[in-house]
């Protein structure tokens, strides 16, 4: 009875953070936090994994279009730190990308939903 009663507590628990997450394209898992979400690895294509999986949460759980920006809300600080993005760009002072591998570096950062879902082509190719 214990351990019926442990089980179900344990599935109680869990049903809310499951329900919180999000597995992007690579199988890379985003997490929605207070402004915004957050991608905790590129899921072995560094920041063109982490920008698909952005695009991918914003299209498919936000209702984002391909026209609308994404922005670096926190950057990557070092290993195993997860990038914050955000559709918002408040506070932030929005920059050009020209290499999308330093863009997680910077807050501000920004790519087009749609240019940033292009690179989930990479992981189509790698795993067919």
């Amino acid at each position: 009875m214990r351990f019926l009663f442990a089980a179900m507590l344990v599935a109680t628990l869990a049903t809310p953070l499951a329900a919180q997450t999000f597995r992007a394209e690579g199988g890379i898992t985003v997490t929605p936090v207070p402004g915004g979400f957050s991608v905790p690895d590129g899921g072995g294509m560094g920041a063109r994994g982490m920008w698909c999986a952005a695009a991918d949460y914003a299209i498919r759980r936000l209702g984002a279009v391909g026209i609308e920006r994404l922005y670096v809300a926190q950057p990557y600080s070092g290993r195993r730190s997860p990038v914050v993005f955000t559709l918002d760009p408040a506070d932030l002072e929005p920059s050009r990308v020209l290499i999308p591998g330093f863009t997680i570096r910077r807050a501000g950062a920004n790519l087009s939903v749609g240019h940033a879902m292009s690179f989930c082509a990479d992981f189509r190719i790698i795993n067919p």
